[in-house]
């Protein structure tokens, strides 16, 4: 246990900005109602986006509106583009967007790669260096207790940490549902954490110069409208 030792030092979600932060979740909301339904009820992942929008305090209007656009038929289509940048110091990055303009977030994500000096990698030459998990993030569960709602529901998990109180599962992607299911039939817990992630394998430590330039690229990377996630092998 204690393979991923701190999931915020391995991602740097964007949108600190208010309204980058309410645009990101209206264009996840919408894409999930068009391609799940506009029901929460029998869309889960609408659902989960739904609830977290909430957590992070975005307007109900926002939510709303997102939602009403697909009932209107409007014919917008986002694509998730998935882009893999090698930093300074050895450091890597993979950058999520959300699109609805391939050619606009390539040029938008490469103009910073310029910018920061930094290389852009091909399809894979970065990814093979990160996991793809599902985590989920809670308190109020005994380690026994965690253990024996995971193997009841017959759950593979990848990882699970225990920090006093809380506690974290590192579980494949397509059991996220389920890992939240098996618990919340044992209490009625609010998720700390619930989202699917990249977890970098190993991590490494920047100084002077290499970290200037590594968080110049973050915060030129959260101002790019459709970037989404950033996730890297920074210690923080």
């Amino acid at each position: 246990m204690g393979r991923f030792p701190n999931i915020a030092a391995a991602k740097a979600k964007t949108g600190a900005a208010k309204g980058k932060l309410y645009g990101m979740y209206a264009k996840e909301i919408y894409q999930a109602a068009k391609n799940g339904g506009v029901t929460p009820e029998g869309n889960p992942s609408l659902k989960r986006l739904i609830e977290k929008a909430k957590k992070e305090q975005v307007p109900s209007d926002v939510i709303k509106r997102a939602i009403d656009k697909v009932n209107s038929g409007a014919g917008e289509d986002y694509q998730t583009l998935t882009y893999e940048i090698f930093g300074p110091g050895g450091s890597t990055l993979m950058v999520e967007c959300l699109t609805d303009n391939v050619n606009r977030s390539v040029s938008d994500v490469r103009a910073v790669v310029n910018k920061c000096h930094v290389k852009m990698g091909a399809m894979g030459s970065v990814s093979y260096m990160y996991d793809n998990l599902c985590v989920v993030g809670f308190s109020g569960l005994s380690e026994d207790e965690v253990m024996n709602a995971l193997i009841e529901n017959d759950i593979d998990f990848i990882d699970i940490e225990i920090d006093g109180d809380s506690t974290l599962i590192y579980g494949n992607p397509n059991d996220l549902y389920k890992i939240k299911e098996a618990i919340t039939s044992v209490k009625d817990v609010e998720f700390t954490v619930d989202e699917i992630s990249l977890l970098p394998k190993d991590r490494i430590t920047l100084t002077g110069e290499d970290l200037e330039t590594f968080n110049k690229l973050i915060t030129m990377l959260d101002e790019v409208d459709d970037v989404q996630n950033v996730y890297h092998n920074v210690e923080l």
